[in-house]
């Protein structure tokens, strides 16, 4: 019997040529196989993976949701880099990793939110619980609601930065491009009130 190699969700979202939160998103949706760990992480048989590579005949840049989400994070590193850390983030490495955990579940909802077919209450219901949960996080380490808002909304303007990019790197026609700016700003619109509602 041959032993199954496991691969991580970088690992095989990178064999696969996606984005992790796409694997991530169908791996939840039931589309790919997807072991769990006790602690959380998901594990990918990599032969699967590479039966999925094929039968799919995945085209990474016809995804304006990857091709949105790879701008997205690209465009904040790059941001990020050139901007001290200090100005936005929590020196406690224990809140920095729930900062990137709270991103990564927000781009992963804007990505379904802007697939979606018809506006979807509860999405919008989710991007409020994520502002909640920064907003609960900015007051345990002691930002003030500007100081907690500015950081919030540099990562508006950077995620309205992709999307603004989108009609160059993805072909997107105008229409569906309005469509989707529209649904980023309502997203994250409600991510910010999420946050101000946890200092009322």
């Amino acid at each position: 019997m041959i032993e199954k190699r496991w691969l991580s969700l970088k690992d095989a979202a990178a064999q696969l040529a996606v984005h992790p939160t796409t694997l991530r998103r169908w791996a939840d949706s039931g589309a790919i196989a997807v072991l769990v760990t006790p602690g959380g992480h998901r594990r990918f048989d990599s032969a699967e993976i590479a039966q999925f590579a094929k039968t799919q005949h995945i085209r990474r840049r016809d995804n304006v949701q990857d091709v949105w989400a790879e701008n997205a994070l690209l465009q904040t590193r790059r941001q990020i880099t050139n901007r001290p850390p200090a100005d936005f983030m929590p020196t406690d490495d224990g809140a920095k990793q729930q900062l990137r955990t709270l991103g990564q579940r927000l781009v992963g909802l804007a990505m379904q939110y802007m697939a979606a077919e018809s506006e979807t209450e509860g999405l919008l219901v989710e991007a409020e619980e994520i502002g909640r949960s920064y907003g609960t996080l900015s007051q345990a380490n002691a930002l003030s609601l500007t100081e907690a808002l500015r950081a919030s909304l540099f990562f508006h303007q950077q995620l309205l930065e992709s999307s603004l990019e989108l009609p160059e790197n993805a072909r997107v026609m105008p229409a569906t491009n309005r469509r989707i700016l529209r649904r980023i700003n309502r997203l994250l619109n409600t991510v910010h009130l999420g946050i101000a509602a946890m200092y009322e």
